[in-house]
């Protein structure tokens, strides 16, 4: 069955997502090489205008007709889909979200099939199309942010201070700019007593974990090792900012006494491990989470692993967690809502367990804004657009009318579509007890 045209849905989950699948510039490239139409729905926020598109080649239009293919970024409100086409977007279901399982049934009632961008992976499970890059660049300057904003509010003079809220900095040169600046006033002024040694831990070695790293990189750092931690009591420096990087080996360990750590056996039995982490928290004066998590694997951060903190004499050091990974009650347990970019943390106490929005107060600030990448909207957009464009070519050439095998779909395309004609390919079947009601 041959392809239409390709659309491209506005975004209208909130205010703050103007980022797109695919810029202006690759839409031109695609339809000038394969002479296929896009139709765009306008949108008054999007980070290119209609004007962009239009100047593109593509169709600005309300209802996607003719598109085959629909595309889009988050979410999509059920009334808005139609029957037996092709979404591609980041569904947010494949952990049984149950926010999102009545969007899920109506794909099925109206026999949709549904790519996620989250499931595009290689041999290795290695995502394909992802924003974590970014997330991470800007989760690390938002929680740096907040910090500097709490410090202020305790009357603590503080390099932090000067930084902006990322969705108010023009691009990313700018961004790294305003970071320099804070690293040069750490190399000169030091760190206050308060915060110093300043140690930031970094869980995962990943997309995210290599936009935090990017941006911390640009103050005066020393890395260290976990085992290392220890020692800064008796040698650091307030002129530097301590990065440690946690891997797997170093969050968890098997509950058999004695039993090495063995990271296939952890991802294939994750049960078999428990978590390690709260050993580390005492040192840490902010935590970076940056791992994907689900409901099989320990916990990173419990609610009585901070409790702990509290119940010492001293304060602890553990100032903010910025949790990129985001999944409610989730890895960070005390992770009860996500926030907003103008409002990105909230303080939680853990000897009353309650959470109040803002930097101020008692308790640990947790950083925890779902769709960090939307502050740098354009610049995020054109490395989605860059890495989706090559997929093309093959959704130009499979059939969806056929079976999901014989569809043509490469094998990286086809291990993320979690609806096939509005039924779960045999790697989705579980989401079915999540949907009418029914989930365990």
């Amino acid at each position: 069955m041959a392809i239409n045209a390709f659309g491209i849905r506005r975004e209208d989950k909130n205010p703050w997502e103007r980022r797109v699948p695919f810029i202006p510039l690759h839409i031109k490239e695609l339809k000038d090489h394969f002479k296929i139409d896009f139709e765009v729905q306008s949108s008054p926020i999007r980070a290119f205008h209609d004007e962009d598109y239009e100047d593109a080649g593509a169709t600005v239009t309300e209802n996607l007709t003719a598109s085959s293919i629909i595309f889009a970024i988050k979410e999509i409100p059920p009334d808005f889909f139609q029957a037996h086409k092709t979404y591609v977007f980041f569904s947010h279901t494949t952990k049984g979200q149950s926010y999102n399982m009545p969007m899920l049934q109506r794909m099925m009632d109206l026999r949709c099939t549904l790519i996620d961008y989250e499931k595009i992976v290689d041999d290795s499970g290695r995502r394909l199309i992802a924003f974590g890059y970014y997330a991470g660049l800007v989760g690390m300057v938002e929680t740096l942010w907040a910090l500097g904003k709490h410090l202020t509010g305790e009357n603590i003079e503080n390099p932090f201070r000067t930084l902006s809220h990322v969705y108010q900095i023009p691009d990313l040169p700018a961004l790294k700019k305003q970071v320099r600046q804070v690293g040069e006033m750490i190399r000169t002024q030091g760190l206050p007593d308060h915060v110093s040694p300043f140690i930031c831990g970094i869980t995962g070695y990943g997309n995210v974990s290599r936009g935090v790293q990017e941006i911390l990189d640009l103050l005066p750092i020393q890395e260290v090792t976990p085992q290392d931690l220890p020692l800064l009591f008796n040698h650091s420096s307030p002129h530097l900012v301590y990065k440690v990087i946690f891997k797997e080996q170093d969050l968890v360990q098997h509950r058999t006494p004695h039993k090495p750590f063995n990271l296939r056996e952890y991802y294939t039995h994750p049960e078999n491990y428990r978590s390690i982490f709260a050993h580390y928290l005492p040192y840490l004066s902010l935590v970076m989470n940056c791992i994907y998590w689900d409901t099989c694997y320990p916990r990173l951060i419990t609610k009585k692993d901070v409790h702990a903190l509290f119940e010492k004499d001293t304060p602890p050091r553990l100032q903010i967690i910025g949790d990129i990974s985001c999944d409610l009650g989730g890895s960070i347990e005390f992770t009860h809502k996500l926030m907003e970019p103008d409002n990105p943390v909230f303080m939680y106490n853990p000897l009353t367990n309650t959470a109040v929005d803002g930097y101020t107060g008692t308790g640990i600030m947790v950083m925890a804004v779902d769709n960090l990448p939307c502050e740098l909207p354009r610049e995020s957009s054109t490395y989605f657009s860059s890495v989706l464009k090559e997929f093309i070519p093959i959704f130009l050439g499979a059939d969806f009318s056929k079976d999901l095998d014989a569809s043509g779909l490469s094998p990286p395309l086809k291990k993320a579509v979690v609806l096939y004609q509005g039924n779960f390919p045999s790697p989705y079947s579980y989401l079915s007890k999540y949907l009418r009601g029914n989930k365990t």
